[in-house]
């Protein structure tokens, strides 16, 4: 005999309108869930199960009396706005997964010893900029033409990448829920989080933004980490909140990848934004963005050139999320840095494998193989 389960109709509705699906659409692709909805029949185990999947809500939820409270473990800003309290449960799932997997980090780190990085938060309270950013270099061993002196963007990202990475701070690129390609993040709604710690900093970033662009994220993420502040935001038409601490970050970020007095030095042989782009490697609307903030071009020509310069991208080429070296693309979801950390650890007998798969999304033999043969190649 089938199990059925007595349910609050209410939170079926609140469970479909968090995923983000209109009940009545739902209802249409599921018809099961209709008639629960106007208490025809109850669900089997087995069905709310189903359901629970389809709508990404831990099975328990269902089970409520009422919706629980849910609110974003970080404080996150739109462009033109201070901060917000609502994202997409996509964005939301993504936050709680990489704090679970920074929780675990800490533990591992307190229980087995680990120095903390001493520059996290080293600038709380600080304003000035030029002093943060000056800091930041030495900390890292980037001159001003750190960047320059790349072949590429794409050498350019992965170098800032090693360098903080070995610095302890975790960097993770993804543009997907875990290793689910069918629930996608998008770029205009989050480009990247930061979860400050003095243990174990985490940053993440949307790989589905452009590798440039990436670097401006990251570059912001490292103010945040100095001034010791968790956040996500969107930076929409590149342009910070109406934040005091995104505003900051915003002048670290572009100061580390567009010195202004360099930037100054090559405006005078050159305006082309992707001549200057190539210079610094970073991408051509970084650049127009140092223009704008130095008093070089207007507002309006800014967004012309970044409206323009979007639709140019978009027609040579969409974003590819899936595809190429599953490998590869797990170690950058991932980060290497804390892969290592979890190897070290299943090794150690301090972490069982059964739990490493739960903490990486990866299990058997795709996890053996990540592990055994491709973290270190």
């Amino acid at each position: 005999m089938k199990t059925e389960v007595d349910i609050n109709t209410d939170i079926l509705s609140w469970a479909i309108e968090r995923a983000g699906y209109d009940v009545r659409e739902f209802e249409v692709k599921f018809p099961k869930v209709s008639e629960w909805l106007e208490k025809q029949k109850k669900p089997t185990v087995r069905q709310l199960e189903d359901f629970a999947r389809k709508v990404h809500l831990p099975f328990g939820y269902l089970l409520l009396d009422e919706p629980p409270e849910e609110k974003v473990p970080i404080p996150f800003f739109r462009t033109y706005q201070t901060r917000t309290d609502k994202v997409s449960l996509n964005v939301y799932d993504t936050i709680l997964l990489y704090q679970k997997r920074q929780q675990w980090l800490q533990q591992y780190f307190r229980d087995n010893d680990f120095d903390k990085p001493d520059f996290v938060g080293r600038f709380k309270g600080e304003t000035d900029f030029r002093t943060i950013i000056d800091d930041i270099r030495s900390e890292l061993n980037l001159d001003k033409e750190w960047a320059g002196n790349q072949p590429n963007w794409e050498k350019a990202l992965d170098h800032l990448t090693q360098v903080i990475e070995n610095k302890g701070i975790i960097v993770a690129f993804n543009g997907v829920v875990g290793n689910n390609t069918k629930r996608p993040i998008p770029v205009e709604e989050c480009r990247g989080f930061v979860l400050v710690d003095d243990t174990a900093p985490f940053m993440f970033v949307n790989s589905r933004d452009s590798k440039a662009a990436q670097m401006f994220t990251i570059a912001h993420e490292l103010g945040h980490i100095w001034t010791g502040h968790s956040a996500g935001f969107d930076f929409r038409q590149m342009q910070p909140a109406a934040d005091p601490v995104e505003k900051l970050c915003d002048k670290i970020a572009a100061e580390l990848l567009v010195p202004e007095n360099t930037f100054n030095e090559q405006w005078l042989v050159t305006h082309d934004f992707k001549s200057l782009a190539k210079h610094f490697k970073v991408s051509p609307i970084v650049v127009a963005r140092r223009a704008l903030d130095t008093g070089k071009i207007s507002k309006t020509a800014f967004f012309s050139f970044y409206n323009n310069y979007l639709v140019e991208v978009r027609n040579k080429k969409s974003r590819q999320e899936s595809g190429g070296d599953f490998y590869k693309t797990a170690k950058k979801r991932l980060s290497r840095r804390f892969l290592t950390h979890v190897d070290r650890a299943v090794r150690e007998n301090y972490l069982l494998v059964r739990d490493a798969y739960h903490l990486t999304g990866l299990k058997g033999s795709t996890f053996r193989e990540l592990m055994s043969n491709q973290l270190y190649s």
